[in-house]
């Protein structure tokens, strides 16, 4: 049997153990700074490929001018050697002009051959470097698309939604910033299966495209939530696109694409991006006053069903 001491021991090291394991959010944070590390050696490595491709096309170059020097030298030679004489430049004996000539023409034919092999190997490398820069940013691209959804996720906002505020506060523009999520989707997964949850993510993602505009920005920011950037948008045109999509929802709800025994309900809070806000800030925001919504619908649903 153990004793006192040996379970201390075993409740102290489980204690320790719980207390050190890294949270989902550390977890995240780990990743995202592998991925930023294996981007940026990827940066540098295509970066040194290309310098190395400058640094051979200029010795390239410097063959060319050599060799070009060396036959015009040798071209002169031979159509002028009388010339050449004279000025004290090359003394040869005339019976060794033929040798000089056909050796003229070898390395003429050899230059040439060189010059296209080292060519063709740049071209190739050069294909080579566009093909992977090619592949990498399709690869980026498709890490901030969440497969179920087909929209934004939300490594969107972490790796591009700063570059598009920037773009909207030197431009002056405001944006509406709407926070959604699917009423009681837990309850859908538990009394459907998940497989008609995710046939519900997608619906909903698909009215969110149909009823936004192209320039709007449509992220699913996890589990049932999704954020729209509605962009150079105020509050009340923000509502006025909100109540397009109820009437979308509406329609659905009535249509032959609904799932049976289920209705579909959004919830949704909306806050405006000014200059020099904080994103977060205003993320939040939106996020609280559609909690309030939340609030306020429950309890007239049920004051109304006392």
């Amino acid at each position: 049997m153990d004793g006192p001491t040996d379970r201390n021991t075993s409740a102290a090291a489980t204690k320790a153990a719980v207390t050190t394991a890294p949270t989902p959010a550390e977890k995240a944070q780990e990743q995202r700074v592998q991925l930023h590390k294996a981007e940026r050696e990827a940066q540098l490595r295509f970066r040194g490929e290309i310098e190395r491709l400058e640094k051979r096309d200029l010795q390239l170059w410097s063959i060319v001018v050599l060799i070009v020097l060396a036959l015009a030298a040798g071209l002169a030679a031979l159509v002028a050697p009388n010339l050449m004489w004279q000025l004290g430049l090359m003394k040869v004996w005339g019976g060794l002009l033929p040798q000089f000539f056909f050796a003229f023409v070898t390395l003429v034919i050899l230059f040439n051959i060189y010059i296209l092999q080292q060519r063709r190997e740049l071209h190739q490398t050069r294909e080579e470097l566009v093909r992977q820069v090619v592949y990498n940013e399709a690869a980026t691209r498709l890490s901030m698309i969440d497969p179920l959804t087909d929209t934004f996720n939300r490594r969107y906002i972490e790796e591009v939604l700063s570059k598009d505020l920037k773009r909207a506060d030197r431009l002056g523009i405001s944006l509406g910033c709407v926070m959604i999520d699917i009423d009681d989707f837990k309850a859908v997964n538990t009394k459907f299966g998940h497989l008609v949850g995710d046939r519900v993510l997608m619906e909903v993602a698909n009215l969110l495209k149909e009823t936004f505009r192209a320039s709007d920005i449509i992220i699913r920011y996890g589990g049932d939530e999704f954020v729209v950037m509605l962009n150079d948008t105020d509050q009340e045109r923000s509502y006025l696109a909100l109540d397009r999509l109820q009437r979308a929802i509406d329609r659905w709800n009535a249509g032959e694409e609904r799932i049976p025994g289920y209705k579909m309900s959004l919830g949704w809070g909306v806050a405006i991006y000014s200059r020099g806000a904080e994103f977060h800030n205003v993320l939040d925001s939106a996020d609280r006053q559609m909690l309030e919504r939340k609030e306020s619908s429950r309890k007239l649903t049920t004051g109304a069903s006392r």
